[in-house]
């Protein structure tokens, strides 16, 4: 049974529709993604490409997402990533795949980042899934305008066989930041974000939730003053993580 949603879709407001504001258009590399093939996808997120959690029960002690080792990529805005997870194990927050190896993301290895944050280590091994990237995120400030910039499709599935699971993500707010949001839409017919699907996900401390975001395109909007933090993991779906879905359900 599709679980019901507790977050609400949020019309854009009128400043967020000002003219002058970014948008994508056709040249968006997120165009190009797959969007209809033939992967199982989770039940969970059929209806609206992501589900949310209930909220995680404990709070992540700050030294395991404070004290890792950071790397300067960008995505999503200004940020910063401490790989716990990677295809080698090696300190990279490169995509799995490259010319010399065609490795969709999953089948990940622990990192060295990963001695230093059992608790978040064992979350992930907790989830009982096949695991590709396993990150945290560091963000810095920006606003609703400023995040569109950043509006985009994962290219989760690169390489991945049409009958193996589909890779999503999910997400565990580590910081508090109520005000801050992760905005969704779907795609339109034309392959860009339609605003009429427009829905914003609460990034408190402990928020959980899974996304489609091959599906979907996504950014956070970070309205707090101070950097947000969140752990980001991938996972294939499949009947293990479609149980830790639904022992996760508020």
């Amino acid at each position: 049974m599709i679980p019901t949603l507790v977050v609400m879709a949020t019309p854009r407001a009128e400043s967020d529709s000002d003219p002058g504001t970014f948008w994508p258009n056709q040249d968006h590399w997120s165009v190009e993604i797959p969007l209809d093939t033939p992967h199982p996808r989770p039940a969970a997120i059929a209806a609206h490409g992501f589900v949310q959690l209930r909220d995680l029960s404990i709070i992540v002690p700050e030294a395991e997402y404070l004290g890792l080792e950071y790397m300067d990529w960008k995505s999503g805005g200004d940020t910063n990533f401490a790989p716990i997870a990677t295809a080698d194990g090696a300190l990279d927050c490169r995509g799995f795949w490259s010319k010399e190896n065609e490795h969709p993301d999953k089948d990940a290895m622990f990192t060295t980042n990963a001695q230093q944050c059992p608790t978040l280590r064992r979350y992930v091994d907790a989830v009982g899934a096949n695991f590709g990237r396993v990150r945290t995120i560091k963000l810095e400030p920006q606003s609703h305008e400023a995040a569109l910039r950043s509006f985009h499709r994962d290219d989760n599935n690169r390489f991945n066989p049409d009958d193996q699971g589909w890779v999503v993500r999910s997400w565990l707010e580590l910081t508090d930041n109520p005000e801050s949001y992760m905005l969704l839409m779907e795609c339109g017919p034309d392959g860009l974000p339609d605003p009429a699907t427009e829905v914003r996900v609460p990034l408190h401390r402990g928020a959980q939730f899974v996304v489609d975001t091959q599906r979907l395109w996504h950014v956070v909007v970070h309205k707090d003053p101070r950097p947000r933090y969140a752990l980001i993991s991938s996972f294939e779906t499949g009947p293990a993580l479609d149980a830790w879905i639904a022992r996760e359900l508020p």
